[in-house]
């Protein structure tokens, strides 16, 4: 999700919902409904939480940085622009239209990157999902837990049927990405995107319900 779904002139006021969930897995925890707050999402090397204000500096720091925002839309140019984006992030999950998880690591309390999901059609039959991670946590490994907890609430939680990602072409670490967690390419969207005045073209990538079961079961085989 190269672009960054905030602006102030989508968001959506809160509403209550009633519905109760509850998911267990072996790296998740899931005690409540999703749009009354989201889940703490753990594996061995991250924690996945909902945004706070106090994320925001940290926010800042890790995705403005030219190697991080090179090939996303523009982030918040400010600290106080990340807090309004927190806040947003919370009024759209109370929406039931979006998430977005912190990333954080062991050692650090505030947010080193986002996970982010939005629906594309109610419901959330098929949506969007997208990440950026502060480069001095690229090549550990964060990525890949954090996407397969992600993937796994979107499919699990959610209940994604198919789930999406766009990466411009040009950028070769983030469809590796998208390839190595089981992301299949199905086709180039020419001239989509547009970063610093230049129309790029992106791929796009899709994750089936089913593929990410099969997935899963053939882990757990190799595993044992």
């Amino acid at each position: 999700m190269e672009k960054m779904p905030y602006r102030q002139e989508l968001d959506t006021q809160m509403v209550t919902t009633s519905i109760t969930q509850a998911v267990s897995t072996e790296k998740t925890v899931v005690s409540s409904d999703w749009r009354d707050g989201l889940p703490v999402l753990t594996g061995k090397r991250v924690a996945l939480r909902e945004l706070r204000a106090s994320d925001a500096a940290s926010l800042f720091a890790m995705l403005t940085t030219e190697e991080v925002s090179r090939f996303i839309s523009p982030p918040p140019s400010t600290v106080e622009g990340f807090e309004r984006f927190i806040a947003w992030t919370i009024r759209q999950r109370a929406a039931g239209s979006y998430v977005c998880f912190a990333v954080t690591v062991p050692g650090f309390d505030t947010a080193i990157g986002i996970f982010q999901i939005r629906e594309t059609e109610p419901g959330f039959g098929t949506a969007e999902w997208g990440f950026a991670i502060g480069s001095p946590f690229w090549g550990t490994g964060v990525f890949q837990e954090g996407a397969e907890l992600v993937v796994d609430f979107a499919f699990n939680t959610v209940g994604v049927h198919r789930l999406e990602a766009r990466s411009a072409v040009r950028n070769g670490r983030g469809n590796g990405a998208l390839q190595k967690i089981g992301a299949v390419q199905e086709v180039v969207l020419r001239k989509s995107f547009v970063r610093n005045g230049e129309q790029l073209d992106q791929v796009l990538w899709a994750i089936l319900d089913e593929d990410w079961l099969h997935a899963k079961k053939t882990w757990e085989c190799v595993v044992h």
